[in-house]
């Protein structure tokens, strides 16, 4: 079985080939081949289980002179079936290099764009104007008439925002909204908006070592039908840390899981509540990597304890 750094020498040494049909890695008679699609619960369209998140690594390099990996990694997620990216006007010049990139490849009709509204910060209020602003500012950096999420950034001013994004689809400026956080002392308020309002989306983090949210948060947007967006699946650089030089067991097989990417990424998927997870990337063979976690078998219950039971035993670093 293949670790993770295994893997991507492989696909550099095969970037020739791949150059000429992406594709090519992932044809199997079999059907793996074929991404993994999740609906949205308000419309029943479908998105790859798999996109790209436009913080982190992406944002620091988006903040660089040289932004030609990323012009590689969105148009590799492209070209692998990709739809989703992730993305927000806090994260640094990610939103504005991601939106110019997308224009000059010609696939900004191809993505499915998830951006946020972030004038105001947790406890903070809004300036309404200002949200406006930053709304309009997105718009001309992703260069679409109508952009397919936008969510409240970590439950920023609540009431003065999510009625703006709510006037803003109701125009048909926007397709869904939503909200997001992934801090703790969030968590409560989330589920308690969740219950009281009807959100198309919410975006928060989930990851094998970091399983919060399967006790309310997935649960409770499953019976009210929102679609979930996950962040840090590989609890941000935790899970990397901690399986630092060990092997792949070779039951990954059994969810035809090559390396600790698409093995982290599958648990994650496994849940049926999550919609799309965009875990952030710069780099073009991690992408790849990365879209392998959408293809073929995920884990049941069973092998669920059992992968969870694997990362609790390798000593956290």
């Amino acid at each position: 079985m293949m670790t993770r750094r295994e893997w991507l020498c492989r696909t550099l040494g095969a970037a020739g080939a791949l150059a000429l049909d992406p594709r090519a890695a992932w044809a199997a008679e079999d059907g793996k081949s074929k991404l993994i699609t999740r609906a949205i619960p308000s419309t029943g369209q479908r998105l790859p289980i798999v996109g790209l998140g436009g913080s982190a690594t992406f944002s620091q390099v988006a903040r660089s002179q040289d932004v030609t990996a990323l012009r590689a990694v969105l148009g590799r997620m492209v070209e692998l079936g990709g739809t989703v990216f992730d993305t927000a006007p806090g994260y640094g010049a990610s939103e504005e290099v991601a939106g110019r990139i997308a224009q000059d490849l010609g696939i900004a009709k191809q993505l499915f764009w998830a951006t946020k509204l972030n004038v105001a910060r947790w406890g903070s209020t809004a300036d309404p104007a200002a949200a406006r602003a930053q709304l309009e500012t997105s718009f001309r950096r992703i260069g679409k008439p109508v952009i397919d999420l936008i969510q409240v950034h970590n439950m920023g001013d609540i009431r003065t925002q999510l009625p703006i994004l709510r006037e803003l689809k109701e125009k048909g400026r926007v397709r869904y909204i939503g909200v997001t956080t992934t801090f703790d002392g969030h968590y409560a308020d989330l589920v308690q908006l969740m219950r009281a309002e009807p959100l198309d989306f919410i975006g928060t983090d989930y990851a094998i070592d970091e399983r919060h949210a399967e006790e309310t948060i997935l649960p409770l947007a499953r019976d009210k039908g929102i679609a979930v967006l996950v962040y840090a699946p590989f609890g941000r650089r935790r899970l990397w840390s901690r399986v630092r030089g060990q092997p792949l067991p070779d039951w990954a097989g059994e969810i035809d899981a090559t390396s600790w990417a698409q093995f982290f990424l599958k648990y994650v998927a496994s849940h049926p509540a999550v919609t799309a997870i965009t875990p952030a990337t710069s780099r073009p063979a991690h992408m790849a990597d990365n879209t392998g976690g959408a293809r073929g078998r995920l884990p049941d219950e069973t092998m669920k304890k059992r992968m969870i039971e694997l990362v609790e035993s390798i000593p956290a670093a």
